[in-house]
């Protein structure tokens, strides 16, 4: 093995052909158990030809340590079953298309006496690079499994590969494959003749493109991945009528799109202060009275969205329909679509004081800025609709509420937090604050409105991107990254998504 002193420069550069004889003599000295199968000259040719940039050598101090070979197929083409031989088209590679999916790798390898440098992970890692560039689904291989051969008179190959990935059993090639974010995906029958260690068998292993973008040909429709998150904590004062509320929120619509913010997020029961002209009513008739508001707020609320080029939602509001009362919002869409949620949880004192009725309806919200989902306070608290959300791609859950006392924002605020790193989102919450002395059951507010974030590297250590000054009104601004989450997903110190033991629980609808 070289030694890391002598170690004067590393290089990755594209194979040429004049590298050929030193190849060949490292293919020799790199497989020694099959000592005829190097590549002749023509076939590194047409491979260069074809794809130069799928072809690669690594060289330490001048000389080649190692190569990387791919070719891109459509891998749908091959899914069920295929040996080495098919998928290079006989050796010829006239199934490299340029319009394929997947970057299929053919050969790689490390020289013996350059192992242990972690130059192979520089060649996956060159794969996954290009692979990503050039917007492909994935990389894909059929991997050796050189120890099998010891153990194929004991277990199959899915048991013998069910074993090496709970570390009973050492196979070096495929260890060191898996440790590279490669996943078994299946059994190859008779892929690589002569593969007497691996008794003829290989595994199909996989590596998949987060980033991948299929194309369409329908509109074009851009999603952003850097997303500008506006929340308004809104002050409860009297209002003479709807027209003075609507002016003060359209104040702060002015305000949060002035920084180009991408979504307005106000808080639960904003408009409750147009009910203390309802205080001669009971309670249930008061709220019901408000209700009459709902539907030319939202209608006010969508002008609002489109004119100032912003999604807004709208907090929540009080709604009859077919006679019941609910607690229900709106998101309205910059494009002039509108979107209905509901609360599925109303608290005790809402069914009881008002007649409340607890919604049905939960479902992710396509936007211009990814899925969204939005759950009304009491909602945050029960974490299976979050994780049904997250389940459905949903990237940011959204949180309007309405705390009177500090243990119940601290219920919602803590919740919020734990289902950002449960199901690895953002998720954003605002209420509103001060005193509406003259309004029966929602006399006192306590809020304080924040983003928070999954709990790792790539974000902040605490877990708060952003947080407002309690119980005061103001504003607050901030940019949330969505591929921060696809790399969470797939490179975290933990996955919580991905490690969950379906094996053994499961959530779903009803």
């Amino acid at each position: 093995m070289v030694n890391t002193n002598e170690i004067e420069n590393i290089e990755l550069s594209f194979l040429q052909l004049k590298d050929y004889q030193e190849l060949k003599k490292a293919l020799i000295e790199s497989y020694p158990e099959m000592p005829d199968s190097y590549w002749l000259r023509p076939q590194l040719k047409t491979l260069i030809n074809l794809f130069p940039e799928g072809q690669v050598v690594i060289r330490v101090n001048g000389q080649i340590a190692g190569c990387a070979f791919s070719i891109i197929v459509d891998l749908s083409k091959y899914e069920t079953q295929h040996t080495y031989k098919r998928i290079s088209g006989n050796y010829s590679f006239n199934t490299h298309d340029p319009d394929g999916n997947t970057l299929y790798g053919i050969e790689i390898f490390i020289r013996p006496e350059y192992r242990g440098l972690r130059l192979g992970r520089r060649l996956y890692d060159y794969r996954k690079e290009l692979c990503e560039r050039l917007n492909l689904k994935g990389v894909a291989f059929g991997g050796r499994i050189p120890s099998y051969h010891k153990y194929s008179d004991q277990m199959s190959p899915k048991e013998y590969i069910a074993k090496v990935r709970l570390k009973e059993i050492v196979d070096p090639v495929l260890n060191f494959q898996m440790s590279n974010d490669f996943y078994p995906s299946k059994i190859l029958k008779n892929y690589l003749e002569g593969d007497e260690e691996s008794n003829d068998y290989a595994v199909l292993l996989k590596w998949d493109n987060i980033y991948y973008e299929k194309e369409t040909t329908t509109q074009p429709v851009l999603t952003k991945k850097i997303v500008r998150l506006g929340l308004i904590q809104w002050q409860m004062r009297p209002y003479n009528n709807l027209d003075d509320l609507m002016n003060q929120a359209e104040y702060f619509v002015d305000a949060v799109s002035g920084y180009r913010s991408d979504f307005a997020l106000f808080p639960e029961f904003f408009m409750a202060p147009l009910m203390a002209e309802n205080n001669h009513l009971s309670e249930p008739e008061a709220i019901r009275e408000l209700a009459s508001h709902t539907e030319e707020i939202t209608q006010r609320f969508s002008e609002l969205a489109i004119s100032y080029n912003i999604n807004i939602i709208t907090g929540s509001m009080p709604e009859i329909k077919n006679d019941r009362l609910y607690n229900a919002g709106f998101v309205c869409k910059r494009d002039g679509s509108v979107e209905r949620f509901e609360k599925l949880h109303v608290t005790p004192d809402e069914a009881k004081v008002w007649g409340m009725q607890g919604g049905s309806k939960l479902k992710a919200i396509e936007t211009d800025c990814g899925k969204i989902g939005v759950l009304i306070c009491y909602d945050i608290e029960f974490p299976e609709l979050s994780r049904l959300l997250a389940d459905e791609g949903v990237d940011i859950i959204f949180v309007p509420f309405l705390t009177d006392t500090q243990n119940g924002y601290s219920r919602v605020r803590n919740c919020a937090m734990a289902r950002a790193i449960e199901n690895e989102c953002y998720v954003v919450i605002a209420g509103g604050v001060g005193n509406l002395p003259k309004v029966h059951n929602m006399d006192i507010q306590f809020a304080q409105s924040m983003v928070f974030t999954p709990c790792d590297f790539a974000f902040p250590v605490n877990g708060i991107k952003a947080e407002a000054t309690p119980n005061t009104e103001m504003i607050l601004i901030a940019d949330v990254d969505l591929d921060l989450l696809r790399e969470l997903n797939q490179f975290g110190s933990v996955r919580n998504l991905k490690d969950r033991r379906k094996d053994i629980f499961q959530l779903k609808r009803v």
